[in-house]
């Protein structure tokens, strides 16, 4: 486990915007409690409340990966639209400490689904 610090900042804020995430016209999320996480030089990420989504539509599969300062991700695919979106999206579901703000939040590729950002 790895500390953010100044070699590799990590800031997690509230978005005051609402979040919408669609794949193939269909909504799969919205929230106005969205966080932004911020890291290193990477691009910002939205990440949004499981409470916010459409989870019927998500089916988690057994793809994991390691981020040595956030800790282990689940993935899920996305069924919408007519189309499944594998490993679409992704989740910290039991986060290191310092991170622990993200967990029960879900993340999306933004090259897989279309990421709005709406009055709120």
């Amino acid at each position: 486990m790895r500390i953010p610090g100044p070699d590799h900042p990590i800031t997690i804020t509230p978005n005051p915007k609402r979040v919408r995430v669609t794949a193939g016209g269909v909504v799969i999320a919205e929230s106005s409690k969205a966080l932004v996480l911020k890291e290193a030089s990477y691009p910002p990420v939205q990440y949004i409340p499981r409470a916010d989504a459409d989870m019927a539509l998500l089916h988690k599969t057994t793809r994991t990966t390691h981020c040595p300062y956030k800790g282990d991700a689940s993935y899920f695919s996305v069924a919408a639209g007519g189309t499944t979106l594998d490993n679409a999206i992704w989740s910290y579901e039991e986060p290191f400490p310092a991170m622990t703000e993200i967990a029960g939040y879900l993340a999306f590729y933004p090259d897989k689904v279309k990421i709005e950002e709406l009055p709120a």
